[in-house]
């Protein structure tokens, strides 16, 4: 125990320093480095498939840009049988896309993007946004701003997700927490860094950079979408960024575990490159990493065992202290770090579900759609 605990303090002292700060929260937007004279083009395209829940807050957040170029909002219904359709016949302005069903190659949201894209013409920019995004007002603005005073291919920004029941505060800032320890935001950002991450929900990007890099027909099948994106995108020089939203909000909600577990474990094995031994590797390090610390905590003090006592809780220590920060930003207390192994151990088991739905041959799932 006592090894173990060292090594999970190790561990700990090296990922908070030499992990890209992977658990500070000030990656935001940064201040262009030139002004903007002339505004170009953009076409915001939303792929939609039951989304008639969280429409009637996002599509007039859209509309509402003070943007002073040119730019209009394309919704791909992506098949939706909640009156997705019906609904969107409230706003004229929209123009709405049938894309029908996904070529058996395609994942769906992709083949929804894709049709929006192919509806936008020769737009110098895509604001490529999920259907449950809510955008401030300026947000449109200030995401070109930047791109163009930079000289950026990519502005991506994960929005500031809903945290309003049980399971959404002790789930969704780990969450975040996490995908920034797998993809630190920093490194992500440098141009000629391996990392490369962006964030679905709200990314902009500069469509010559798009049709240089393939096109969306590049990732057709990827079911993490977002990163293979920015993935392809730097590998043919275009420059990315990544960070907190200050603009952005999902108004999606998770009310129940259930409805969070099948967000997470649609696309966590996947994340693991479908790889049993990468798979077996997570479990151990998982477990060494976030459950050792209050384990060895506790069995120190059991045993009056200062070593394994010292060691274990200083690991869960800094544990809480780099988790803090993300708390911070969701507006949770800071005294919740300390349940991150407890969140940990859950994201532990929705991994091994996702998993087992993999070899079961249920794939990720996705409303209504399963992918191999």
């Amino acid at each position: 125990m006592f090894v173990l605990a060292l090594v999970a303090l190790v561990i700990w002292v090296w990922l908070t320093l030499f992990r890209g700060m992977f658990w500070r929260t000030d990656v935001r937007l940064p201040s262009p480095s030139a002004a903007v004279d002339n505004w170009p083009s953009v076409v915001v395209v939303v792929p939609a498939r039951d989304e008639a829940g969280v429409l009637p807050v996002t599509v007039p957040s859209l509309l509402a840009q003070d943007y002073p170029g040119p730019f209009r909002v394309i919704v791909a219904d992506d098949g939706s049988t909640d009156g997705t359709a019906a609904l969107l016949t409230r706003w004229p302005q929209v123009t709405v896309v049938h894309p029908g069903e996904p070529d058996v190659e395609w994942a769906g949201k992709l083949w929804a993007l894709q049709a929006g894209v192919a509806e936008a013409g020769h737009a110098d920019y895509l604001l490529l946004t999920d259907a449950d995004i809510r955008h401030r007002p300026g947000s449109l603005r200030a995401l070109v701003r930047v791109a163009e005073g930079n000289g950026l291919d990519l502005v991506s920004q994960m929005a500031r997700l809903r945290v309003a029941t049980f399971w959404e505060r002790l789930v969704v800032p780990a969450f975040v927490y996490l995908f920034a320890l797998l993809y630190p935001f920093r490194w992500s950002n440098r141009p000629r860094a391996r990392t490369a991450a962006a964030a679905g929900g709200c990314s902009l990007v500069r469509r010559a950079a798009l049709e240089r890099a393939g096109g969306l027909d590049a990732i057709h099948d990827a079911v993490i979408d977002d990163v293979a994106l920015a993935r392809v995108l730097k590998r043919t020089g275009s420059r990315t960024f990544l960070g907190l939203a200050d603009f952005a909000d999902s108004v999606r909600p998770y009310d129940d575990l259930a409805t969070l577990w099948q967000m997470i474990a649609r696309s966590a094995y996947a994340q693991l490159r479908r790889n049993p031994v990468i798979l077996a590797g997570t479990v151990v390090g998982l477990a060494v990493v976030f459950v050792v610390p209050p384990v060895a905590t506790v069995a120190g003090l059991v045993t009056l065992d200062l070593p394994v006592l010292v060691c274990g809780a200083l690991a869960w220590l800094v544990m809480a202290a780099t988790f803090m920060p993300m708390l911070r930003y969701y507006g949770q207390p800071r005294v919740a770090g300390f349940l991150l192994p407890a969140t940990a151990t859950l994201y532990l088991a929705m991994t091994l579900d996702s998993a087992r739905q993999h070899y079961l041959g249920r794939g990720a799932a996705w409303k209504g759609r399963t992918y191999s």
